[in-house]
This record gives C-alpha cells, structure tokens and sequence, in this order.
C-alpha cells in the first residue's frame, strides 16, 4: 500500500500515514483512482487537535478490519481542514444541508467528480446511542452504490445546489451607520449570559469579536451595560478552566456554561484573538488582571507555539499520555489537570493543600476523577502574589517533566497573520519591544518561506520541502492587517509596501466584480463543486469582515483610495445579512464603524518618540498612525521637512487629520492628547 501522507506539510495527515486505510491526499489522484474504479470517495475532514478525530481514527482507521472494507469499496481522502479551510466549507455545506448541523471528524461520501450524497461527522465503530455502526454504514453505502445508484446521484445533484446557493448578499444596499451598528451591540447584551458572562449556554465559545464590539460601544458611548456585559465575559473566561491558570493561554471552548471544563486543545487563533478583547479592556478600565492575561497569553505563544525559525504553529492537542506510560493512549486533558497528592508531593502537605484550595483541586476532582485548576466564584479578588507567582513557575517545571500534547506544527498564514496584528498592537499599547521583535520574526519568516513564485501559499511545515496550498482570501485580509499594523509598530515604510502588494493580489485574483465580496479561491485555483465565499464571522472572523477593516486601514495609511472603495464594497453588500445577527457579524460590524465615524490619519515628523507613545497610550480603533521612516503617501506630502529633523521645540510635530480635515499641528503631547481625545 502506497504511504501518499508520510511527506505532508499537514501533521493531521501524517498521524493517519501508517493506518491500514489506503488514504489519498486531496487531488486528482484520488478523482482519477476513483473514477477509474467507479467507487465512491469517502472523505474524511478534521484536524491534528481534533479529540474526536483521534477517537474515530482509533476505533475506525487503525482497525484493520475496517480499513479493508474501505479500501474494499471506497477511495479515501483525508484532508486537514486547516490547510483546506475552501475543501472544509464546500462540504460543511453539504453536511449542514444534510443533516442541520456539523462538526469534525466530518464524514462525506461523494461521487468520483466531488458530489457529496451522503454527509455525517463521527460515527463510532458499532452501533451507540442511536449513532449507526461505521462498518455498518460503509456496508449500507456500499451496497445503495451498486443498487440504487440513480437514488444516490439525485441527492449528489440537490446537495451540491445547496452548496453553491450562498448568503444572498445586496451590493446595493447602504452601509450601516453608527445607529444600526448601536442596535447590534445592544442585541449582543439581551442575548449575554447574565450569570455566568459569555453567550448562550453549553458548549461555549469565546466570543472575541463580540465582546470586542461590546468594548468599542462602551468607549465611543460611555454605555455602562456594554462595558458590564464585555467585562463578564472576560472576567469568567480568566477564572474558570478554559483559562489555563498555570501556564497561561486559552482551550478551544468550555463543555459547560460556567467555563469550568474546556475542550483542552489550544488553538493559535483563539490565543491570537483574545488578546484584543482583554488588551482593550485594560485600556479602558486600568485594571491589572487584565494586563495579566495579555501578557500570560503571550507567553504562552511565545513559549509554546513559537517554532525556532520564526513562525507559530497552529495547535497544542486535548490529549496526552499517561506519565507512567508515555508512550501509551492519550487521554484528554491528562497534561493540564491535578490531584492533591501530586500537588502535596512537590510542595509538602500545608503548601500542597494552601495550593490545592486556591485553585480548586480537590481529592474528588472536577474532570474524570482530577482537577482542572480555577477560580471560579473569586472574580473580583486581588492579582496573585508574589509567593503564588513563584508556585505557578514551581507547577509549570513540574508539567514540562510530563508528557506533552501534541503539536501541530504546520505554519499557516492566516493564523500568524493574526498572532502578528495583535502582537504588534499589544507590543505599542504595552511598551514590549520584545513582543515587537517577535510580530516582525514571524513577518520575516512568511515571507521568506509562504511566498513562492510570485503568489502567496497557505501552510509550511519543516517536514515538506516548501509552501504548499495556494493561499485563499482569509490568508490574504489577516495578513493585509497584520503588515499595516507592523507598519504602525515600527516606523518603516516597507511594511505598507508589503500589504499592498497583498491588497493587490487579493483583489485581482478573489474579487466578485458582481458584489464587491471576496470569494474563497483565487480565480485561477481549484474547481470544487461550488465556489465558497466566507463572509460569516466564526470561531475566526470571516475573510470578508478582516479584508474590510484592512482595506479601511490600508488606505488612510498610503491615500490609495481604491482599497477603501473595495472595503466599503464589502461592508454594503454583507452588512443586511448583520441586522439580528451581530454574534456573526461582530468583527464586520467594528469595520463599518470605523468607516460610519470616519478614519484618523496621525502623521508624527521627526524623532518625537514622547508623541508616539502619546498616541499609543490610548485605544483608538479607528487611528492610524505614521511615524519614523517619511512615505511618499500624501499623508507626509509636505511634512518632511516641515517636521524637520533638527533641534528644539520644532524638531518633529503630530498632524491629526479626519475627513480630509487637518487640525493645526501639535508640538507637545497634551495638545496631541487634545485632538484625538478632545480634552
């Protein structure tokens, strides 16, 4: 049996390169061997970090006997919904048609040419719960291919319909103003969870864009109930368990309502996205525990995903081995959780049992007979001190000496584009030149090795020879923003130049001239069997809503009004789609407000680092800011030297513009501090 995965840049894949299954890579030898033999595909989706990929894979894949009535009647594909996030929505589509709703591991059945007709997510090995057996199942299709045909290709032909009829968009409509967009944020409030903070019930996801609109609303209205709902969200996420209080960063969700058991898998996005909301709150309120968890989440990336060469990896998995058995089963949440005797074995039984109390480990345990650690019930008290600082060091040696969860090592583009925005806006906001460095590795690092031949790639890993994946729209709109705002950070001129040669192939190469939305694909990629187009804000913003505020940023930088056309385009044409849906339009949302309330250009001439931290000391969402390295955009039209490089009072000066409208120059930082805030 050929090992087609063993080389691939996905390490999703390489975990299955040994099965029993005769896997394909997603491709045309998988359409050509299917065709070939007139079989269906049977193509499975997930992810490295994935529990119940692994369970499935467990049970199914590494099962000789199933792997042989797979191959017997099947050609199997296996993709990495990360890498393929164009593969993954096509037949999430198809799957949610189906069966009203989705998830990994995603179970598909297609014709040779790609059509789904028959769509699940896990299946276990025998009949469950009122789940079919998958052997049964393989059986089932099988024989319904032989028999009823006909019967198979009708649901193939109706379900790739459903996946090419898209959100209806209307690139006639307004843009929504500050109004509409108030209407939105309050609708977030009224569905907030008043008890337990966040939104909805179990399972629970963090909701970053939203709590982040929630933010924004408070800062421009003064609105105490936006700023309540925001901060109890916040707050409960950084007291509970799906916050990892002993070696910082975020689990994926939270399996209950009240944050306490999370799905233990750490995603780079989730980490990357989260930084915002808490930054911002810090910003407005001056509240430490805030700053804490910016600064523990970047740690966090910096220490546990950060790959030597620059770039961040995607995950760390649920599971892990058993100490005493390393090599063994993972099991899910093994690596992060406790017992009071492990706890009194490090520190003596009054430090173990002082510890254990603090945060909440106890002898019956809270997840599978251990204890996650947290502090639910304690949200307003004092930061840690210095002695429980020193514990948690003491704690995290003793978690490094065990064995680790897996990493995905893959690099993707879009997901350290976001890590590299928010590292940037944290390392200004902060003063953390070392954070700085570390946005600027990662930039560095991308483009040396995702860029390929004039285009831009999705995923590299160390184990493939180079980049692979053409990059798609999301890769595209995080990594406009996320060179901009190194712009922003440092001063020079090139990363500017950079993000529009990014704006420029996203929009040559992805734009529907018929809606002035983004799709998916390039217009030269695959053929699937529909062409997606992201426009809904998920557990990542969609690539529609991060192009739009992009775009905006892009164009107050560099005065190339064409990107601000193609991100008001997008805003109109989505924005109807928003109105009761601001859960799903959160970070669209925040886009149309900077646009309704009009972009601030902030030119800063000369070496006047006091008038750069002026700005920086501030959350302005709708600034941008020119410093350092003098452009050739009109913003520096005529500043050069009016700025001057020389001494005294006239060395460098701030010019603050909105609307094409420049206030006189400011020459101290509490004129400065004047006209951004108005006293």
């Amino acid at each position: 049996m050929a090992n087609r995965l063993a080389n691939s840049t996905s390490p999703y894949l390489r975990q299955h390169a040994h099965n029993p299954v005769d896997w394909y890579p997603w491709g045309d030898a998988a359409f050509t061997a299917a065709s070939e033999r007139d079989v269906p595909l049977l193509i499975s989706v997930g992810y490295s970090s994935c529990h119940w990929c692994h369970v499935m894979a467990h049970e199914s894949f590494e099962n000789p006997d199933v792997a042989a009535r797979m191959n017997q009647h099947f050609i199997n594909v296996k993709v990495d919904r990360e890498e393929r996030p164009d593969i993954d929505a096509v037949y999430m589509l198809a799957t949610q048609a189906m069966t009203g709703h989705g998830g990994w591991p995603m179970t598909v059945l297609a014709t040779p040419d790609g059509r789904p007709f028959f769509c699940g997510t896990y299946f276990p090995p025998e009949p469950r719960q009122g789940m079919p057996g998958f052997t049964q199942l393989i059986d089932a299709l099988a024989d319904a291919w032989t028999t009823r045909r006909n019967e198979l290709e009708e649901q193939a032909d109706t379900l790739a319909e459903a996946i090419r009829r898209s959100e209806p968009l209307d690139p006639g409509a307004p843009a929504p103003n500050l109004t509409a967009i108030d209407e939105a944020v309050l609708g977030l409030a009224h569905i907030a969870d008043a008890e337990w903070g966040g939104f909805g019930s179990a399972p629970k996801f963090p909701q970053s864009a939203a709590i982040d609109l929630l933010l924004r609303h408070a800062r421009r209205t003064g609105s105490e109930t936006s700023l309540s709902v925001a901060r109890s969200a916040l707050d409960h996420m950084a007291t509970g368990g799906i916050w990892d209080h002993i070696g910082g960063g975020f689990a994926r969700y939270s399996t209950d309502r009240q944050w306490l058991v999370p799905h233990f898998e750490k995603m780079a996005y989730d980490n990357a996205l989260l930084i915002r909301p808490y930054l911002h709150a810090w910003q407005l309120t001056g509240e430490d525990r805030y700053r804490q968890i910016v600064e523990e989440t970047i740690v966090y990336l910096l220490d546990e995903l950060r790959l030597p060469a620059g770039g961040f990896a995607s995950a760390q998995d649920a599971d892990s081995a058993e100490p005493d058995h390393p090599n063994g089963p993972g099991r899910e949440g093994r690596f992060a959780t406790w017992t009071p005797a492990e706890l009194i074995e490090v520190m003596g039984e009054d430090g173990g049992n002082k510890v254990a109390g603090y945060w909440g480990i106890t002898a019956a345990g809270n997840f599978e007979g251990r204890s996650i650690p947290h502090r639910i019930g304690h949200l307003n008290e004092p930061q840690r001190d210095r002695v429980l600082d020193e514990v948690r060091a003491g704690l995290l040696q003793v978690r490094r000496h065990r064995p680790q969860p897996g990493l995905d090592d893959k690099v993707l583009v879009e997901w350290n584009a976001l890590i590299i925005a928010s590292l940037a806006e944290a390392a200004a906001a902060m003063d953390q030149p070392g954070w700085g460095d570390a946005a600027v590795g990662a930039a560095e690092f991308l483009l040396e090795h995702l860029r390929r031949d004039g285009r831009w790639h999705r995923s590299w890993s160390a184990q493939a020879a180079e980049a692979s994946h053409r990059a798609v729209a999301n890769d595209l709109a995080a990594l406009i923003d996320a060179l901009v705002r190194l712009g922003e950070l440092t001063g020079e001129r090139r990363w500017e130049a950079e993000a529009r040669d990014v704006a420029d192939e996203l929009l040559n190469n992805h734009l529907d001239e018929s809606t002035g939305t983004l799709w998916t694909t390039p217009d030269d990629g695959e053929t699937l069997v529909g062409r997606p187009r992201d426009v809904v804000d998920g557990a990542i913003p969609s690539a529609n809503s991060v192009a739009a505020g992009a775009m905006l940023r892009l164009a107050a930088l560099t005065g190339a009004t064409h990107y601000a056309d193609a991100g008001r385009a997008i805003i109109a044409a989505v924005a109807p789609l928003a109105e009761g849906r601001g859960m799903s339009f959160a970070h669209l949302l925040a886009a149309a407000e900077d646009d309704a309330g009009g972009m601030t250009e902030v030119v800063i001439t000369g070496d006047r680092p006091d008038l750069v931290e002026e700005v920086r000391a501030h959350w302005l969402p709708a600034v941008v800011l020119a410093w350092g390295q003098p452009g050739d955009s009109p913003l520096w039209e005529g500043r050069n030297e009016s700025g001057g490089l020389g001494e005294g009072d006239d060395a460098g000066r701030a010019y603050v513009c909105r609307g094409s409208v420049c206030s006189p120059p400011a020459t101290t930082p509490e004129e400065l501090r004047h006209q951004l805030l108005g006293h």
